[in-house]
């Protein structure tokens, strides 16, 4: 059995950036990815592969609580959940890091303060090439660097929206967006600002993915290999049940076993629950890392929308995705709960609207729809339930057990954005955009999947000490969006690098 320092399962946001961070260590580091490199093809730029066909949604089947089964929105690939991403990397707010009164109920404190994530997410976004403006966001928190780079231009419809937005008094900001973009030199820029960034895998690698900026990076010292197409399906203890001895994977067929002297679990929230409940021993019964019964757990996954409002003119723009909103974060006039976050997403096109769009707007023909499309991303926090949980069947695969919760807020975002269409120059309607969410049924949308692992100081209320170490075994950790104790209301994937140049800190003074 081949033996190495560190084992990272999972080449996402979490593992890949870990990789990156412990590359130049000298230490040997197997990464190991249940998927392939995703293939560069034009029909990675087509609307109708990815978005009706698709083409790169992994072919895995989930059960819901009442035993249907359903295809969730996941990817099985090198960069992981961040192939398809739309590059947004927010940080969390200052004041989601404690704890948080909602309308229907409580978001938990950390056991990390803003303070302590600060300097990893300065790291992150110099790391991921962030563009973006520090001081128009009126919710952002304290930073110690500007932005490494300067925010998009907005395109000229956009630009309106901008304008028309201030001009009713909200508070409208530059998205932070990871992109190679060098729009002061378009030659020299490996991005295009095309319209298929968001939602589609970048068929000139100019999104910066964790495939893009860590996997591949890493991959140029001689101490790290990556394995592909290999399915962890168990991790193996000492005797005491205090080491993972061996990780089992499942490859062209066959079964192999690799060593390490760190194991790191960054399989996304679901699939990383799910390992550590296939470890199950006579030490571990309920699962690994599992006494206290919090394996799988807590599961959040955003309240979101994907809508879309029609333009009284045409909008062509390309890229679309440079505005976000947060006037309503926090609280909505005397509505004295947190609302969300509203951010545009990428320009939508006639194929995607081949099932929600006729119903709302029989007047349009798909493709003028499309012309006329502004897109918006609407997001409110779902709160962690110990009952929102993943569990396996007795074949081992994923049931997810999830009922929605504090959506009055999700009703007042929606119903704020539709109230504001026409000083906005829109038509006063808003047609769900089902193809951008990637999903049939609302919970197989799983891009912002988080909360199975949460960290914590109390093993009985925590599966991970604050270094994201398992509190019961001393060489097993788990780096994705799975420590996560509360989701906030921006997209999960600065915080899951921060953290993972966090944890990558720890482990490079754990092992010298």
């Amino acid at each position: 059995m081949t033996h190495f320092d560190f084992i990272i399962i999972g080449s996402g946001a979490g593992g890949g950036t870990l990789a990156w961070k412990l590359a130049a260590s000298g230490k040997s580091i197997l990464i190991v990815e249940r998927g392939d490199y995703l293939p560069r093809e034009k029909e990675n730029w087509d609307p109708a592969e990815v978005f009706v066909k698709n083409r790169y949604v992994a072919d895995d089947k989930w059960h819901d609580k009442d035993g249907q089964e359903f295809q969730p929105g996941i990817h099985y690939m090198v960069g992981g959940a961040t192939k398809m991403y739309g590059a947004a990397l927010f940080r969390l707010r200052k004041k989601d890091f404690g704890q948080v009164r909602h309308y229907e109920g409580v978001s938990p404190s950390w056991p990390l303060s803003y303070e302590d994530f600060e300097p990893y997410y300065t790291e992150a976004e110099e790391l991921y090439h962030v563009h973006g403006l520090r001081g128009e966001d009126p919710t952002e928190p304290p930073a110690s660097k500007p932005y490494p780079h300067p925010p998009i231009a907005h395109e000229p419809r956009i630009q309106r929206l901008n304008d028309d937005l201030i001009r009713s008094g909200y508070h409208p900001f530059h998205a932070p967006t990871a992109v190679l973009l060098n729009e002061a030199y378009r030659a020299q820029s490996h991005c295009l600002k095309c319209d298929t960034c968001d939602g589609y895998p970048c068929l000139v690698h100019a999104k910066a993915d964790a495939e893009v900026i860590a996997v591949r990076p890493a991959l140029q010292h001689s101490n790290v290999t990556l394995l592909t197409n290999a399915e962890v399906v168990r991790l193996k203890t000492s005797p005491s049940g205090r080491e993972v001895t061996e990780v089992v994977v499942r490859r062209d067929g066959n079964t192999e076993s690799y060593g390490g002297s760190i194991v790191v679990v960054s399989a996304g929230a679901a699939n990383s629950a799910r390992i550590l409940l296939l470890s199950a021993n006579d030490q571990h019964p309920r699962g690994l890392a599992n006494g206290s019964d919090q394996v799988g757990r807590n599961y959040m996954f955003h309240n979101s929308q994907a809508v879309v409002a029609l333009s009284l003119e045409p909008n062509p723009t390309q890229f679309q995705k440079t505005i976000s909103l947060n006037d309503f974060y926090f609280r909505d006039g005397d509505f004295e709960f947190p609302v969300g976050n509203i951010q545009m997403i990428g320009k939508s096109k006639g194929p995607m609207f081949r099932d929600d769009a006729p119903f709302f707007a029989p007047g349009f023909a798909l493709d003028e729809m499309a012309r006329h499309a502004v897109d918006f991303w609407l997001t409110t926090e779902d709160l962690p339930d110990p009952e929102n949980r993943i569990t396996l069947d007795r074949d081992g695969k994923i049931v997810l057990h999830y009922t929605f919760n504090n959506e009055v807020p999700t009703k007042r975002l929606y119903t704020r954005l539709k109230s504001m269409l026409e000083s906005l120059g829109m038509h006063q309607h808003l047609i769900p955009n089902s193809a951008y969410m990637g999903k049939e049924i609302p919970i197989a949308g799983v891009g912002h999947q988080s909360g199975t692992c949460r960290f914590g100081t109390d093993p009985q209320a925590s599966v991970l000490d604050v270094n994201c170490k398992a509190h019961e075994l001393d060489n097993l950790y788990v780096v994705d969006t799975s420590f996560f104790c509360s989701i906030g209301a921006v997209n999960p994937s600065l915080t899951a690098i921060a953290n993972a140049l966090r944890v990558g800190d720890h482990l490079l003074e754990r092992c010298g």
